[in-house]
């Protein structure tokens, strides 16, 4: 069964950074793609950036590029989202999700995870000073 659990987020000012965890369990990275998303108050959930299962590639939204970085540890099945020189428009809930289906790829910064239990519950990151 697949389940995702993200941890890291917290109350941070600009120009900070936070570190992002996405905890996978019931499949190994090296599988399948997986990719973080956000959703801000009175907003439309939009994806941030995604790492193939298969060669480990990422990919960014522009507005992320440069500041974020996403990685992954298979030792720990977990992938992370290192965010640095946070701005207040980063301000919202961050969500991992996983395509565990056969040959799946990231779709450019975008992973297709089409069934809800392939989310994780998310976690808060607000920036403000």
């Amino acid at each position: 069964q697949v389940q995702l659990v993200e941890s890291g987020g917290g109350l941070v000012r600009p120009g900070g950074s936070l570190r992002l965890s996405c905890a996978a369990s019931g499949f190994t990275l090296d599988s399948y793609p997986i990719g973080w998303f956000r959703q801000a108050p009175g907003k439309e959930r939009e994806g941030v950036s995604c790492i193939n299962g298969s060669d480990g590639s990422t990919n960014y939204a522009d507005f992320v590029k440069g500041r974020f970085t996403i990685s992954r540890d298979g030792a720990k099945n977990t992938v992370y989202l290192q965010m640095n020189s946070l701005k207040p428009e980063d301000t919202a809930v961050y969500y991992c999700a996983v395509d565990p289906r056969k040959g799946a790829q990231c779709a450019r910064h975008i992973v297709v995870a089409l069934q809800n239990d392939w989310w994780g519950q998310g976690t808060q990151v607000t920036v403000s000073s």
